[in-house]
């Protein structure tokens, strides 16, 4: 269970990471390194995304669960 909420963390940290990066350089800039980090902030953040699903899916998966009970009993 702990790996679920950590990965959501760092999911959580990296999309937030790839929000500043993209949107920290304006649209149209030409400069080659002005592009790359905004690049890298478009994989970042989709990376980010990704891990964060990941992480909920573990969390989801690693829970424990009360097993079911059936009750066979007639009421007849």
């Amino acid at each position: 269970m702990r790996a679920g909420l950590s990965m959501l963390i760092i999911g959580g940290g990296m999309f937030v990471a790839g929000l500043i990066m993209f949107y920290s350089i304006e649209i149209g800039q030409t400069e080659p390194i002005l592009r790359l980090i905004k690049n890298i902030g478009t994989f970042v953040g989709l990376s980010g995304i990704g891990v964060g699903v990941a992480g909920i899916l573990l969390y989801l998966i690693s829970r424990n669960q009360q097993p079911i009970q059936e009750n066979f009993e007639s009421r007849d």
